[in-house]
């Protein structure tokens, strides 16, 4: 009598380990990608943040002599400074820019705004290729398309809008606030999801557009907000083509972002080491600005299954 579970028992052990084999066997290529291509790379840097590295000879071991050197040099914090005011002015313009058009495309039903939403995302595949920041670059210089315009209507301006220290990381700020497609679409989204009913009992109670704006549709699209909040600021934190491609951190280090220093510690100056420290700095940025993120949205994200 017991045979008969025990044979039950055995062939479904035998079965969740077939499954489990499959699964494992369908995860193989992520798995391989994330050890060798992810967490090998993070904990081999973690290591020649320690060390003093030039990329060729084996790895001098120095302890904290590279994080020593980091915090007296005055262009880390030049650095820093200068990406902190990018992500600042970035991150709000961005958010409030794709929220607008995410607004004007999903209250809008005619048949061709599908064609509208792809021309309007078509900016972040295409923002943050070399081809884009070169166009972009030659559009401020001196003898762009701007100043070209800006002659038209009588103004003589002969600038070059990327080769000044006042407007050259305010170029590359627009270039960033150009490429708000990912955004857009999530909005887009986020707004579809809000029911009708809402409104219309808004309306029925003779509320506004701009209370019907700030009292439905910003809170119930908060998530979202959130979501787009954190991952504009990582992202953010980590730009390099445009800074690099654009104005090579200049002028006069104006626009030397975080990534660009780091690059140059590297591939220029061949401290590989120092470079490894400035990485792992950069994370515990990332991941502080994130937490402080999280924290906040407690008092300014609603959940409806929280019953806020």
């Amino acid at each position: 009598m017991t045979a008969i579970p025990c044979t039950r028992r055995k062939a479904k052990n035998r079965q969740a380990i077939a499954d489990n084999r499959a699964g494992y066997l369908f995860i193989a290529p992520w798995l391989f990608g994330f050890f060798v291509f992810t967490l090998f790379p993070m904990l081999a840097s973690l290591y020649l943040a320690f060390t003093k590295y030039d990329g060729f000879g084996a790895p001098e071991f120095i302890g904290l002599e590279n994080f020593r050197t980091m915090f007296s040099d005055p262009v880390f914090y030049t650095s820093l400074g200068v990406t902190f005011k990018y992500v600042l002015l970035l991150v709000p313009f961005r958010l409030a820019f794709s929220l607008l058009i995410a607004m004007i495309l999903a209250t809008r039903n005619h048949k061709g705004i599908g064609i509208y939403r792809t021309l309007f995302y078509v900016p972040s595949l295409l923002g943050g290729s070399v081809a884009i920041a070169i166009i972009w670059g030659k559009l401020f210089g001196a003898d762009g398309a701007l100043n070209s315009l800006l002659q038209a209507v009588g103004l003589n301006v002969t600038r070059s809008w990327v080769g000044e220290p006042g407007t050259a990381l305010y170029v590359l700020v627009l270039l960033g606030v150009w490429q708000f497609g990912s955004s857009m679409l999530i909005f887009v989204s986020g707004i579809k999801q809000i029911p009708e009913s809402y409104y219309e009992a808004a309306l029925i109670d003779g509320a506004s557009a701009p209370q019907r704006f700030f009292k439905i549709t910003l809170p119930m699209l908060s998530p979202v907000i959130f979501f787009n909040l954190l991952m504009g600021i990582i992202t953010a934190f980590k730009t390099f083509t445009e800074s690099m491609v654009i104005t090579n951190g200049g002028p006069f280090d104006k626009t030397l972002v975080y990534a660009l220093y780091i690059y140059r510690q590297s591939f220029q100056y061949y401290k590989m080491g120092y470079a490894c420290a400035l990485s792992w700095v950069l994370l515990c940025i990332i991941g502080v600005v994130s937490i402080f993120v999280f924290r906040s949205s407690e008092s300014w994200v609603h959940y409806e299954s929280k019953g806020d």
